[in-house]
């Protein structure tokens, strides 16, 4: 695997921990800016907002560019907002900061996934998608807890400043390792890539990323209360377990990038299959501490074993705009963040009980299963159709060759 997957890794790894840190801090950032809880939760959806707007256009208006030169410029915005999050001095301006921090995560992702695929062998292509992702991954072990301390003693404000130097060091990185390109993504401007959307095939992949995902979150968004008030953990043991599902996301995007490429929808199967039994059984696993524990690292691992043959199958579908493709995956990501947290949260309302979000989450996880034998089903469809166009294409010059003769 190339060097240069490092540099991308690194701006995952920024991006992962400054979109999941903000959990951690918001009592902090309440408390100095003298607003509720709540009204400190928007700045979470502020920036999954920035991540659905700015996924698809950022990397729609850059197709033309060296796609070294948009990593680079998508990281420098990321610092600016970051920084600007540090320094915000009152809650609309810090709105706009993590609004602003949000635009370049789903670009990032996008057009760092066909870079990486374009920098390795055809058949590893799903393992440079995981290794990217490793960044993000890492990040839930390593870089939002010592993020969260780090804003718990020296500051929230500090953990800004921390997150960008990181991607300043993610820019040093991109600039020394990323080979120098000059291959436009497209020349049939905005108009063309956005028409590279209107497939069908392309649409359901990205629902299923939406079904898919919608499950983990549906269960994740809740699991602070599952661990206290059924598994009975202290809250301090929390933070341990979520690095533990961090582990867990860390095994299963490597796993799931390697079995990848060797067959990529019989990976995307099997991880939604697991990510259904894994959550179905949550009622049962959590009734101790250690079944509970288990089941925070399989969660992890199931779901992000489905996130680099997603990744792939979205850009392999859209193949005339995959960096835009790609970048939509990830406003797909994030709605199924805020999607499936809604659903999770209706079952909780309607006194389902404390697990009840993961119950939910398993219906999701069929859903996705239902979304992806649907993509199947059509992709076996159209193959034969293709073949013949194929065929009679090739015949077409040696019949006319023959009328001239």
């Amino acid at each position: 695997m190339p060097l240069a997957l490092l540099a991308l890794a690194v701006g995952a790894f920024g991006i992962g921990t400054t979109e999941f840190v903000m959990m951690g801090l918001l009592p902090d950032v309440a408390d100095d800016l003298h607003i509720s809880i709540p009204s400190a939760g928007h700045l979470v959806s502020a920036y999954a907002l920035g991540v659905v707007i700015g996924a698809p256009l950022l990397a729609a208006v850059t197709a033309r560019m060296s796609r070294r030169t948009v990593l680079i410029s998508l990281m420098g915005l990321f610092v600016a907002g970051n920084a600007l999050s540090a320094l915000a001095p009152d809650n609309g301006w810090l709105l706009a900061a993590r609004f602003l921090s949000g635009l370049p995560h789903g670009a990032f992702f996008g057009v760092g996934a066909v870079v990486a695929t374009n920098m390795v062998a055809p058949e590893r292509k799903a393992r440079s998608v995981s290794l990217m992702f490793l960044g993000l991954t890492v990040a839930n072990v390593l870089g939002v807890p010592v993020a969260t301390l780090m804003g718990q003693n020296l500051g929230w404000r500090a953990t800004f400043l921390g997150v960008s130097a990181i991607g300043l060091a993610a820019i040093a990185a991109l600039a020394f390792l990323i080979p120098h390109d000059h291959e436009h993504t497209t020349a049939q401007g905005l108009r063309g890539e956005l028409a590279a959307l209107r497939s069908l095939p392309v649409w359901l992949s990205l629902g299923t990323t939406v079904a898919g995902f919608g499950a983990l979150f549906s269960a994740y968004s809740y699991i602070t209360p599952m661990l206290t008030d059924v598994a009975g953990y202290a809250g301090a043991s929390v933070t341990l377990l979520l690095a533990l599902f961090g582990v867990g996301a860390t095994a299963g995007n490597l796993l799931g990038g390697r079995l990848a490429d060797h067959s990529l929808r019989g990976t995307l199967f099997g991880g939604l299959g697991s990510l259904v039994v894994v959550l179905a059984l949550f009622p049962l696993l959590m009734r101790t501490e250690v079944t509970a524990a288990v089941a925070v690292i399989l969660l992890g691992m199931a779901a992000f074993a489905t996130g680099s043959p997603l990744q792939l199958m979205v850009m392999e579908k859209a193949s005339s705009a995959p960096s835009l493709a790609s970048s939509a995956n990830q406003a797909a990501f994030n709605l199924a963040n805020a999607g499936g947290a809604w659903i999770g949260g209706l079952a909780l309302a309607a006194g389902f009980g404390v697990t009840s979000p993961a119950l939910a989450g398993a219906a999701l996880a069929v859903l996705g299963l239902a979304v992806a034998a649907v993509a199947y089903t059509v992709d076996r469809r159209r193959a034969p159709a293709a073949g013949r166009e194929r065929i009679v294409a090739s015949h077409v010059p040696q019949e006319a060759e023959t009328v001239r003769h």
